[in-house]
C-alpha cells in the first residue's frame, strides 16, 4: 500500500522556522527534532524572514470589532470540540515515541489520524515513517571531505570519491556530490563558463587583478564556510580587511540563506565605523542577491566578484578558514552551538589581537587595522 503523504500545518511550520531563526540548533538537529526534511528547515526559515516585515505593515483598524465577534463565535465552537478531545487525551498519558504510535486509533469515529497526532505531539511523519536526516556516517564523510578540500581545493567530485574509496569508504559519486553540494563546496580550477546563474541576480567583474593592496579599508571581502560539529554542522560567514587581515565581523547560520551574510556585512560597517572602497565576494547566490548588493550600492562601494573556480581571487579569507579549522575547529569538535559560539569568539579574538602574522611584520591584524584606520 502506498504511504500517505504528510501534511504539515502552518503552526508546525512556524515553530520550525522560529527555531531555525534562533540559530540555537543546527539544521540537522532541527530536522531530527521536528521530524521534517532538512531542506524544509531552510525553506521555512527563509519564508518567515521574508514575510516578517508584512506583520508590521498591516492595518488592523476598521474591521477589528467584526473580526473579534467572528473569532468569538469560532472560539466557542472550538471549546466544545477541544473539551471532547481533551477527555480523549487524558486517557493517553504515555510519552515514548513507540507508546505514542500505539495510541493512534486509525478507525476513530471523530478524530482523524492527523488530529490524533497533533494532540499527542506526534508528527505524522514519525507515525508513518522515519524522517530523512544526515547519518553519523555521512557526518564523518563530510568532515573528511572538508579537510581534504582545504588541503587540495582542486579536487572535484570524481577525485574526491576516488580518494574516499582509497581510504576504505564505500561511497559513490552520487553520494559525494550530494554531500559536497550540502557543504557548498566546489572544486577550484580554471574551467569553461558553463555555470547557470540566476537571471535576476547581477554578477560583477573581478576588479582586483593586478591591484596593489596598500591601505586598510581599500578592500574587504567575505565568504561562507562549512563548520563540522559532533551532532551536525553550521555555516560561518565572515568579513575581513585585506590589508590587515583583521576579521571585522562574523555570523553563524544553520541554513545557507543570504540574511546572515547581510547581517555580517552590516555588522562590519557599524562596528568598524568605516567602509571599503571595494568589496569582494564570490558569485554565490547569497552575495548576488538584490538585498546584499543594495547594502553596498547605497554606500557607493564598488563590487568585485571572484572568477568561477579561482582560489587566488579571495585568498586572504581562504587562509583564515584554513587557520580557523586546523587551529581550532578540528581540534575541539564542538558538541553544541553555544560552545561553538564561545569557541569562535575566543579564536577570532586570538587571531586578530594576539596571533602575529609574518606578512604583517610580526604584528597582529587588529593593531595594523587600528593604527592605519
Amino acid at each position: 500500500m502506498a504511504k500517505r503523504r504528510r501534511v504539515i500545518g502552518a503552526k508546525e511550520k512556524a515553530k520550525v522556522a522560529l527555531a531555525a531563526v534562533k540559530e540555537q540548533k543546527t539544521a540537522r538537529e532541527l530536522s531530527t527534532h521536528f521530524k521534517v526534511h532538512i531542506t524544509q528547515v531552510g525553506a521555512w526559515k527563509k519564508k518567515l524572514i521574508e514575510a516578517a516585515p508584512e506583520i508590521f505593515e498591516r492595518d488592523y483598524k476598521g474591521s477589528r470589532e467584526q473580526e473579534f465577534k467572528q473569532r468569538e463565535s469560532e472560539l466557542y465552537e472550538e471549546i466544545g470540540r477541544l473539551k471532547m478531545e481533551l477527555e480523549w487525551v487524558k486517557k493517553k498519558l504515555q510519552h515514548s515515541t513507540e507508546a505514542l504510535r500505539s495510541l493512534v486509533e486509525p478507525g476513530h469515529a471523530s478524530l482523524s489520524i492527523r488530529r490524533q497526532c497533533e494532540l499527542l505531539g506526534l508528527p505524522r511523519s514519525t507515525y508513518y515513517m522515519e524522517p530523512a536526516s544526515e547519518s553519523p556516517t555521512n557526518l564523518k564523510l563530510m568532515r573528511l571531505i572538508d579537510q581534504q578540500h582545504l588541503e587540495h581545493p582542486h579536487m572535484g567530485r570524481q577525485s574526491m570519491t576516488q580518494w574516499l574509496q582509497l581510504q576504505g569508504h564505500q561511497v559513490n559519486i552520487k553520494r559525494v556530490r550530494r554531500l559536497m553540494d550540502l557543504m557548498d563546496l566546489v572544486a577550484i580550477y580554471p574551467r569553461p563558463r558553463t555555470t547557470l546563474r540566476n537571471p535576476e541576480h547581477s554578477v560583477y567583474p573581478y576588479l582586483l587583478r593586478g591591484v596593489k593592496i596598500e591601505r586598510v579599508n581599500q578592500v574587504w571581502s567575505t565568504d561562507i564556510t562549512y563548520i563540522p560539529m559532533e551532532q551536525g554542522f553550521m555555516y560561518l560567514t565572515a568579513v575581513i580587511d585585506w590589508r590587515s587581515r583583521h576579521v571585522l565581523s562574523w555570523r553563524l547560520s544553520n541554513t545557507l540563506e543570504s540574511s546572515f551574510c547581510i547581517d555580517a556585512l552590516e555588522d562590519a560597517l557599524v562596528a568598524s565605523g568605516n567602509q571599503p572602497e571595494i568589496f569582494n565576494t564570490d558569485q554565490g547566490v547569497q552575495f548576488t542577491s538584490h538585498r546584499f548588493l543594495e547594502v553596498l550600492q547605497t554606500r557607493d562601494i564598488l563590487v568585485s566578484m571572484d572568477g568561477k573556480g579561482r582560489a587566488i581571487d579571495n585568498v586572504f579569507i581562504e587562509r583564515f578558514w584554513r587557520s580557523l579549522k586546523y587551529e581550532d575547529i578540528y581540534l575541539k569538535a564542538y558538541e553544541s552551538i553555544a560552545d561553538l559560539y564561545k569557541g569562535l569568539e575566543r579564536y577570532i579574538e586570538f587571531y586578530s589581537t594576539q596571533r602575529p602574522h609574518q606578512s604583517l611584520g610580526g604584528k597582529t591584524p587588529q593593531s595594523v587595522y587600528e593604527q592605519a584606520a
